[in-house]
């Protein structure tokens, strides 16, 4: 009789629960995407896709950089911690969409300039 080698239980349930917080991350940085556009309606498609590209990405890697730089990693081991990073990275993806919708609005405004000429205006406004 041939005995069959089983994958172990461990690896397998592992696998489950990281899926399941890494779904819980996603659905917070849906959820940022969904309420600033709700908020303020993009212009046209091109503004829409940035806006929620940046959004996006800005609340997922903003969140992980945030909870890795506070050194909140430990709130990964209880449901009520991981509901908690979740609403960390949904508030790291409100700015992102701010400064997508001031840059194109800068940027429609000033159509002539060159980035060089943009930089050195921001500069100046900003007293630099």
């Amino acid at each position: 009789m041939r005995i069959q080698n089983m994958s172990e239980p461990t690896t397998a349930g592992l696998a489950g629960i990281g899926l399941g917080k890494l779904l819980g991350i996603s659905v917070g940085a849906i959820l940022a995407a969904v309420v600033v556009m709700a908020m303020t309606l993009p212009k046209t498609s091109r503004e829409w896709v940035a806006g929620l590209i940046s959004t996006l990405v800005s609340s997922i890697c903003g969140g992980a950089g945030l909870v890795q730089w506070l050194g909140f990693t430990s709130w990964v081991d209880t449901f009520e911690g991981t509901v908690a990073m979740i609403g960390l990275c949904f508030a790291c993806g409100l700015p992102a969409w701010v400064f997508v919708r001031a840059w194109f609005a800068y940027a429609a405004k000033s159509q002539g300039m060159s980035l060089i000429d943009m930089i050195k205006e921001i500069r100046e406004a900003l007293g630099r």
